[in-house]
Parts: structure tokens; C-alpha cells; sequence
């Protein structure tokens, strides 16, 4: 297999990508040529009204690319979505890939960008790595128009009697800046405004960006907008962006924003990229209006749940279907022999540093140790009554045993498993996989979310705690306790759960790899997002607005002398 890796960066490859004009490509989903906003030659945005055009064209099978507990390898959900869509028309298919937009500050940060590697990539590379067709800033635009609509009032004699220790409204940015996370606004004079502490948050955990995911039309993007609480009065009444008179301003830049935006592969298929939740604080998933455009384009529907199957794919299942409609097919497992390695707890790993080399070496038993994280994962898509695929993403220097290993734990489990090389190898290298997920998704359906609406909350966080993380039970801290009092007091119970934990682990402790056991869930506080639909519970350290490392990509990234972009990976 070719190192790819080695030989030529992701950015190389894309420059020599021949891309398709964007009217190709709708013709390819069967979008009519006066539905699509080019963008240049080859990134256009989708009329939103193409999801009435469609709507009587058959549904195409709706698939969920998922993964283990994500390390600091990266286990590649992206290119497996990019890889496993190409290898569909291979196999005389029509597959779209649906896929969230990369923020600007992990690119600039250490994770990089996020439009796949080697020969699974979507592309204009530079493009989707960077602005793209400006959603990102205008989601950052409409969040921070409410925050100085919030203070604007509380300096014109606050008529709503907002309290102002309840305000949980932050401003917002597309980088990654720790300086930000905790800040005094208002110093100076009487005319700068009320002197109270704040913060900045990423722009990708805003609401807005939740709700640009979820939101089903404009009418219903104007109405989640007007939604959004911001803070409580003094008497204990939310109090919303429809209040502060915000929400029309916002609806009015996010207008164009809600339209998903169409590109391609390397090997020039349809992509969808749109919206970009965190999906360690939202729900981490790309938009319902693309799926609900994407559903009805082809044979395939491919899309991608942030993290692991307890984070992403739990949300997808719980909140982000139960908004589309759209009942999933199969769910792909993204596992790597070096990951699963990583999760039997005996190497130290760290992002940016060089591999242990006994991580390298050939040991099948640290990946059945591993395996623990992999089984739990089966088990968190099979719960919602979904078809788990196994993707054993291949890397150079990974030994056939340690395929046979996690080949064994899926014949045990009673799984389908493939290994990809779609790294490497595009599509061809993924066709092994496509077979697995058409055989997989000829089944019936079984989804069903894992709580109801009407549950109180309280049961819900411990629903998802105890059946997907396996915590033994959760612990509210006093403050939680009181302000999920103060939600359903406010009529707010039917809202859906999003947690927000690490990433690194199934469990809320990041230095618990594998599937951890005999611990319970930390809630030390609770928020409403109404806007999007859901309460989240931040459980342990989860900090909003990321920090950027000692040596970020950004230092690398700059202009030739020839105008071409460098350094981008």
C-alpha cells in the first residue's frame, strides 16, 4: 500500500484534482440548473426549495459514519465518508457524501483541517478548509448581533429585568483563543455599557450553529432564532432573542447561510458540506436541510456524527433524526489498529509528539485488549436499533493479525467488517466496505431513539449516561439540580439532551480509555439551548473556546510567490 502520507500532502493531491463545473454535479443529484448559486466554477449553494422539488423521488439509503473513542491518531470518519462514497460509484451507484463544515480555528490550531486526506477528500481543498461561501462568519455575525442587542438593553434601562448573573449569552469567534474564554465587558465610562463578567465562545459551539444544523426551512430557522434564551429575569422567566426584538436581524444575515453548499470529491461525486456544531458541546452533526435535499439524489445518503458512537452518532439518533424524520439504514464503525492499540491503556500517546514505536510493533492482544472501546461502540448503535458496519481504516505498517484480531471480535459480536484503503487508494480501496454497508442496509430498519420527549429531563441525561457511556448513575451538583428545576418550571421539559463531556473517553474522564466501568456521571451544570431544541449538561472540564498549541498550523500556513496557498494540512 501506498504511504501516502509520505509521499504528498492532501493539499498536493487537490491541486491536481480536475474539477467538475458545479452545474455537472447537479445534474448528476438530478438538482435543476436555476436551484444551485454558483460560487465560482466548482462550490455552489443549494436553493432550499430543491427540498420540495425532490420530494417525490425515491429515498436513498441514509447511512451514519461513526467511530470508537476518538485518540489523538485520528481514527479518519471523514475520509472513510469521502472514500466509502466514491467506492459506490465504483460499484454503479450514486452515493452523496454529507459532511460538516471545518472551522477555521482547529485548522489554524493543531487538529488541522477537515475535508478528508490522501485520495478521500472533498475539494476545493483551500476553499473548504478556509471561508468557503462565508457561513462560518455569518453565523459569528448574528451570534454576536444578539450579545449587543443583550447589553444594548441592559444599558438603555434593562425594561425585561434580566438578571444579570443568569446571562449565559456569550460573543463568539472563529479561533481558537484562550485569552477569550473569560473577560470584563463594559469597562471604561457611563456610555460603554454595563461593566459584568463574560466570555467568548468558538463560533462552532454557538447555538446559532446548532440551529443552523437543525433548523427545517427559514420559517423555522426565523422561529428556533427567536428561541433562544439568553438569560432569566429576575422573577425567574426565560428570556429570548424574540424579546430583545434580535431574532429578525438574525434570521436576515443568516438567510443565505441555511442554503447547503455543493462540492465534490477528488473523484469528482457530490458532496454536501454544511453547518459545523462542535461535537463534544452540540450535537456534532451536518445539516437536515442537506440530508433532506441529499436523501432524495441518489442510491447512497452518506454522513458523518462527530466522535465516537457515544457522542455523534448518539446525538444523530436522538436529536438530529428525530428533527429530519429521516430513519437510518446502517451506522459504519471507523476503528484503526493504532487506535484500538491506544485504548488498552499501554502506550502514551499525545498529539503532535512522535508515535511510541512499540505502538508499531506487531501485538494482537493490545488490540483485543482495546477492544473493549469497540464493543461498547457496537453496542451504542445497536441500542438504537441500527446495523453496525466495522471500517478497519488501513495504515501502513498495520500487521494481518491484528486484521484477524479485530476481524475475531466482530464475528463474535455477529458484524460485518471490512478493511478500507481508501486513504491510499480513492474508491477502489473502499469497495470491500460499500459491499458490507449495501449487504447491511438491505436489512430492516429497527431505529428508535432512546428516550422520549416527554421524559423529564433529568431521566434523559441518565438514560444516555447509563445505557451509551455505562455510568452507573449521575451525579447533579446543587446548581444543575436547581436550574433543571428552573427549565421545567419554564415549560422547557420536552427539550432533547445534548451532554457535553470529553472526547477522549466513553466516560467523562479523559485518562479512561477502553470502556470503562463502576463510575458516574459528573453534571456540575445545565443549559438551555430552546433555540436548537435541547438542554445541555456540562459534565467535567469542557471549555468552549479552545487555546492554541506551542507551534500552531498557522505558523506554517502563508502564500508562495506565486499566491498559492502553503502550509494548509
Amino acid at each position: 500500500m501506498v504511504d501516502v502520507a509520505k509521499s504528498e500532502t492532501a493539499l498536493e493531491i487537490a491541486r491536481r484534482a480536475v474539477l467538475r463545473p458545479s452545474s455537472e454535479l447537479a445534474e448528476d443529484l438530478g438538482i435543476d440548473d436555476d436551484l444551485i448559486i454558483p460560487y465560482g466554477r466548482s462550490v455552489a449553494k443549494i436553493s432550499l426549495d430543491a427540498i420540495d422539488a425532490l420530494n417525490d423521488r425515491p429515498k436513498a439509503k441514509y447511512v451514519v459514519v461513526t467511530a470508537i473513542t476518538p485518540t489523538p491518531l485520528g481514527e479518519g470518519k471523514t475520509t472513510t465518508v469521502l472514500g466509502l462514497s466514491q467506492a459506490f460509484h465504483h460499484l454503479g451507484l450514486k452515493a452523496t457524501a454529507s459532511l460538516r463544515q471545518t472551522s477555521m480555528g482547529p485548522t489554524f490550531g493543531i487538529k488541522g483541517g477537515a475535508a478528508g486526506g490522501g485520495y478521500s477528500q472533498a475539494v476545493p481543498f483551500e476553499a473548504l478548509n478556509l471561508h468557503l461561501t462565508g457561513d462560518m462568519h455569518a453565523v459569528t455575525a448574528a451570534h454576536n448581533l444578539l450579545a449587543a442587542m443583550v447589553d444594548n438593553h441592559l444599558a438603555h434601562g434593562n425594561d425585561l429585568n434580566i438578571d444579570l448573573d443568569t446571562i449565559t449569552w456569550r460573543r463568539c469567534l472563529d479561533v481558537n483563543d484562550r485569552s477569550l474564554r473569560n473577560v470584563v465587558i463594559g469597562l471604561g465610562g457611563p456610555l460603554d455599557g454595563v461593566t459584568r463578567q463574560s466570555g467568548f465562545d468558538i463560533t462552532a459551539a454557538s447555538e446559532v450553529m446548532a440551529i443552523l444544523a437543525l433548523a427545517t426551512s427559514l420559517k423555522d430557522l426565523r422561529q428556533r432564532l427567536g428561541n433562544i434564551v439568553v438569560g432569566f429575569s429576575s422573577s425567574g422567566e426565560p428570556v429570548t432573542a424574540e424579546a430583545l426584538k434580535a431574532a429578525g436581524a438574525m434570521a436576515v444575515i443568516m438567510k443565505d447561510a441555511l442554503q447547503p453548499n455543493l462540492v465534490q470529491t477528488l473523484e469528482g461525486t457530490p458532496a454536501i458540506v454544511h453547518a459545523g456544531p462542535f461535537g463534544n458541546i452540540a450535537h456534532g452533526n451536518s445539516s437536515v436541510v442537506a440530508d433532506l435535499i441529499g436523501i432524495h439524489t441518489g442510491d447512497y445518503l452518506i454522513t458523518e456524527a462527530g466522535f465516537g458512537a457515544d457522542m455523534g452518532a448518539e446525538r444523530f439518533f436522538n436529536i438530529k433524526c428525530q428533527v429530519s424524520g429521516l430513519v437510518p439504514d446502517a451506522a459504519v464503525i471507523v476503528t484503526t489498529v493504532r487506535a484500538l492499540k491506544a485504548h488498552s491503556g499501554l502506550h502514551a500517546i499525545a498529539a503532535g509528539r512522535p508515535l511510541p514505536p512499540a505502538l508499531l510493533e506487531e501485538h494482537p492482544e493490545e488490540v483485543e485488549i482495546g477492544g473493549a472501546n469497540l464493543v461498547k461502540q457496537i453496542e451504542n448503535v445497536r441500542i438504537h436499533g441500527v446495523t453496525p458496519v466495522i471500517a478497519i481504516n488501513a495504515f501502513p505498517g498495520d500487521h494481518e493479525s491484528e486484521y484477524a484480531a479485530i476481524r475475531t471480535i466482530c464475528e463474535r459480536l455477529d458484524v460485518r467488517c471490512a478493511v478500507s484503503r481508501h486513504f491510499a487508494e480513492g474508491g477502489k480501496g473502499a469497495k470491500e466496505l460499500a459491499e458490507a454497508v449495501i449487504d447491511a442496509a438491505s436489512e430492516p430498519s429497527g431505529y428508535a431513539p432512546l428516550y422520549q420527549r416527554e421524559d423529564p429531563l433529568e431521566s434523559k441525561i441518565e438514560a444516555v449516561a447509563m445505557k451509551v457511556y455505562g455510568a452507573d448513575g449521575v451525579d447533579f451538583s446543587p446548581a444543575a439540580l436547581k436550574r433543571l428545576a428552573t427549565f421545567e418550571k419554564a415549560g422547557l421539559s420536552n427539550l432533547r439532551v445534548c451532554i457535553a463531556k470529553t472526547h477522549l473517553s466513553i466516560s467523562s474522564d479523559p485518562t479512561l480509555k477502553g470502556a470503562p466501568t463502576g463510575w458516574r456521571l459528573p453534571v456540575r451544570e445545565v443549559r438551555a439551548s430552546v433555540g436548537a431544541g435541547f438542554v445541555y449538561a456540562l459534565c467535567g472540564d469542557i471549555s468552549t473556546m479552545p487555546g492554541l498549541s506551542s507551534h500552531p498550523a498557522a505558523e506554517a500556513i502563508d502564500l508562495d510567490d506565486d499566491g498559492n496557498v502553503v502550509g494548509l494540512y
